[in-house]
């Protein structure tokens, strides 16, 4: 029985990006700027070899929760980031 290295999330605003790590390795981050009480969130990547596996949705979910935990709205240039509010309408209220 193979065990799944443990994900972990994370803000690093020095590169604004949230990031998603597999074990010690960061398999994928969600870019964005801040200014004016709002963010926006222009580019999500998950790397090679980590996509399907639901990272994404997991690395979406965090962004946006801290977004409205550090009370900002949200403009999702992301394909993806738009795609996941459009799916999960609890974070609707966010768009600006």
């Amino acid at each position: 029985m193979t065990q799944t290295p443990e994900t972990t999330l994370r803000d690093n605003p020095e590169a604004g990006r949230f990031e998603i790590l597999v074990g010690d390795d960061v398999a994928g981050f969600a870019q964005y700027s801040t200014s004016d009480g709002v963010a926006t969130m222009p580019h999500t990547v998950i790397e090679d070899g980590h996509d399907g596996q639901g990272l994404g949705s997991k690395l979406a979910r965090f962004a946006l929760d801290s977004a409205r935990d550090q009370g900002l709205k949200v403009k999702p240039e992301c394909t993806f980031i738009k795609g996941y509010i459009e799916r999960h309408e609890e974070y609707a209220d966010l768009v600006v």
